[in-house]
């Protein structure tokens, strides 16, 4: 018998994703509210050159930026 979330096409991790933020969503104020900032990641990265570290960015931001630069660039 397969798992009910391997079933469905979801992963391991997506299933477990979307688990925790049921169970969040689920809890009283103050606690989902303190659940809620324990589930937040912020991943940063630095690029090396020649031995010094340059400027450290955002993952996120830099992935968002450039997305919409390869956009722009694919449309134009």
């Amino acid at each position: 018998m397969a798992f009910a979330w391997k079933a469905s096409g979801l992963t391991y991790n997506k299933y477990l994703s979307v688990a925790a933020r049921t169970l969040r969503r689920s809890l009283k104020d103050d606690k989902r509210l303190a659940a809620e900032r324990r589930g937040e990641m912020e991943l940063r990265f630095a690029k090396w050159t020649n031995g010094k570290q340059g400027d450290v960015k955002n993952v996120s931001e830099a992935n968002a930026a450039s997305m919409a630069e390869a956009a722009s660039s694919s449309s134009s």
